[in-house]
């Protein structure tokens, strides 16, 4: 099976040069490697840029018992180049700092950007947002929470953040999903994610 044979390899690189092009709020590093090969040998010497930023996590902040999901939009400057309106549907995320795990950034995260506290966390996967040439690595979770009075405007002034927050019922959510109109790769995975797991979460949950 391929699994078996995939089970089997060993895959090497080596790293020739390292070098940081931009370093800001994100930071820009270009390397010169080299990497084995599936057929054998190695590669010839590569060059690949890499964005660099903190591991981050996100979190679909859920309540079972009125089985509503927590939406946020905020303006994406990725998003310009393809939209005339680059404002996003979303979910609660920010990055790791130092110091911090993955659960503080979690319940940090949701009172910042949604002013929700959060009762109960599940893990629900992690995964790289664009391997390619990007190094984040994303800690999805879906959090239980009251959603009862959650609206409205939220954000940290000095990250020049400006959220609005919107409940909405979990069908409403998976509708706007098939619709098209969640563009963004986070908020798709945890939306499809409770579709799968919704009756066993609020049989946990309730």
């Amino acid at each position: 099976m391929l699994k078996d044979e995939l089970s089997k390899m060993t895959q090497e690189y080596k790293l020739l040069t390292q070098e940081t092009v931009y370093d800001g709020f994100f930071k820009l590093e270009r390397y010169q490697l080299k990497h084995t090969l599936f057929n054998g040998g190695w590669s010839k010497a590569v060059q690949r840029e890499l964005f660099r930023r903190n591991d981050c996590v996100g979190v679909l902040l859920y309540d079972p018992k009125r089985d509503e999901v927590i939406l946020l939009e905020q303006f994406r400057v990725g998003a310009m180049l393809h939209m005339a309106r680059p404002w996003l549907l979303e979910i609660v995320a920010g990055g790791i700092e130092e110091g911090e795990t993955k659960e503080d950034v979690a319940h940090r995260e949701s009172y910042e950007e949604a002013g929700c506290k959060i009762e109960e966390l599940v893990l629900i996967n992690e995964f790289y947002t664009s391997p390619g040439g990007a190094s984040e690595l994303l800690t999805l979770y879906c959090g239980k929470v009251d959603s009862s009075n959650v609206a409205g405007i939220y954000g940290v002034e000095e990250e020049s953040e400006d959220i609005l927050v919107t409940t909405v019922s979990f069908n409403e959510a998976y509708q706007l999903l098939e619709q098209g109109k969640i563009k963004s790769g986070i908020p798709i995975i945890a939306i499809q994610w409770l579709a799968l797991n919704r009756d066993k979460l609020r049989t946990k949950w309730l």
